[in-house]
């Protein structure tokens, strides 16, 4: 038995560009598993404890000669190898491709992370493939945005090429709010020149992106592409509320598996779509998200990427299932077959978010009372006394405070049920601290 805790000690996925939050879940749930290749600013902000000696390297992850010595270096010091390579941040997938092809580790190629990153490429290889997708077309100008609306009436939607939720993402019916969002996307990634998840993947002269409005429920799908099928890993309904700006998910809830009430596509029907659009990609192997949007009771895909579904789905899918997606994820890199380790159906439960209502510093989030709620079965919280909230649109992260799994007692309008619950929370903000402070 020891001998085989040194063997899998010595040998280890790499995990690229990681959040020391996902860290923390690896190391608790698969320990000596994996190897993180960690940027260093993530670790001098991590609130959670340090690995331990050897599974870790600090190293800035853009500088691909860099940190392929870094790794050499330390598989030679504590004389281990790597089994595979996974990444769970969109904006890490393509350095990480990079280093699978010069560690000769599997992984999607460039061109298929790039595939899915990109927002009109995916839906123009997706056309040639007779995937259903919305029509799109890349804009430099507010009169081409106008002139695409109409040929669309109905709506559209302006978005960055590459990115990430709902960051940028605004609808547009009327003339009026296509001129507000132009300049609201055209602002939002001048902010953002730095950042490399909204970083184009070509060095194409486009702005941003319209997209054809698609009216309906929209769906998030984790799936396991093997050589021949996509496995289906979990599907979860968004929960939108229309208080909120477009295209904020407040939550997830789990979809019935038995499918018995005949409102969504079959798992074989949905299975089959999605190897069909991930091998349009160039995604071949490893988990998968897609989001898709049923209109007249059909699938029609918005966007898929080669990592699972983060935020708060991993914390649904072990309370509803007993599914560690990360961990499987890291199962699926070192080449370990899927043995379907979920114990029976998932439970219906819902993973609603908790997000602060205005812009200011964090003085505490108080959840006492819904805590003894029979509904909750859980209440995740990420920032402390302190955390400086900005809101949409300037910030779409700092907003978020974290999460409740909830059971609600009814099926039906259990939308309403969750949000009535997140508004008892008492959310207290120091509002005297919350203008910025102009230099």
């Amino acid at each position: 038995m020891g001998e085989k805790l040194c063997e899998l000690k010595k040998n280890r996925v790499l995990v690229v560009g990681t959040t020391s939050d996902y860290i923390e879940w690896i190391r608790n749930v698969r320990p000596g598993q994996a190897l993180f290749l960690t940027e260093p600013k993530v670790r001098q902000n991590a609130t959670e404890p340090c690995p331990e000696n050897g599974e870790e390297i600090l190293c800035p992850i853009c500088d691909i000669d860099a940190a392929i010595q870094a790794l050499n270096h330390h598989k030679k010091t504590f004389g281990i190898t790597l089994s595979g390579i996974a990444c769970f941040d969109c904006e890490s997938m393509e350095i990480t491709s990079i280093l699978a092809k010069k560690m000769g580790l599997s992984y999607p190629d460039l061109g298929a992370v790039r595939h899915s990153r990109d927002k009109f490429i995916s839906k123009q290889l997706w056309r040639q493939c007779q995937i259903p997708c919305p029509e799109t077309c890349p804009v430099n100008t507010e009169i081409e945005v106008l002139n695409f609306l109409d040929q669309l009436p109905a709506g559209i939607v302006l978005k960055p090429f590459c990115g990430s939720g709902s960051e940028l993402v605004f609808k547009c019916v009327t003339r009026k709010e296509c001129d507000t969002a132009f300049n609201a996307v055209a602002d939002g990634l001048a902010a953002r020149t730095g950042n490399p998840l909204f970083k184009p993947t070509d060095a194409g002269t486009f702005r941003m992106l319209a997209e054809e409005w698609v009216a309906g429920p929209e769906f998030s799908c984790d799936f396991l592409m093997e050589e021949d099928r996509a496995v289906i890993l979990r599907k979860t309904r968004k929960i939108k509320v229309d208080s909120r700006p477009f295209g904020t998910i407040s939550g997830y809830a789990i979809c019935p598996e038995n499918n018995d009430d005949a409102k969504t596509p079959s798992n074989e029907i949905l299975s089959d779509l999605f190897y069909r659009a991930a091998r349009a990609l160039g995604i071949e192997t490893g988990v998968c998200m897609v989001d898709f949007i049923l209109r007249n009771r059909k699938p029609v895909l918005i966007e898929m990427t080669p990592r699972p579904g983060g935020d708060c789905l991993p914390f649904l899918l072990k309370e509803a299932g007993n599914i560690d997606i990360i961990g499987l994820t890291l199962d699926a890199a070192a080449g370990v077959a899927w043995k379907n380790e979920k114990k029976g159906p998932y439970a219906p439960l819902v993973a609603f978010r908790i997000h602060a209502r205005k812009n200011g510093v964090l003085k505490r989030v108080n959840t006492a009372a819904v805590e003894k709620d029979d509904r909750v079965k859980k209440i995740h919280l990420i920032h402390a006394p302190g955390h400086r909230v900005t809101l949409p649109p300037q910030d779409y992260d700092s907003w978020l405070l974290g999460h409740m799994i909830i059971e609600p007692h009814r099926r039906r309008f259990f939308e309403t049920e969750c949000l009535l619950l997140a508004k008892r929370i008492d959310i207290e903000m120091d509002y005297a601290c919350s203008q910025p402070i102009h230099r």
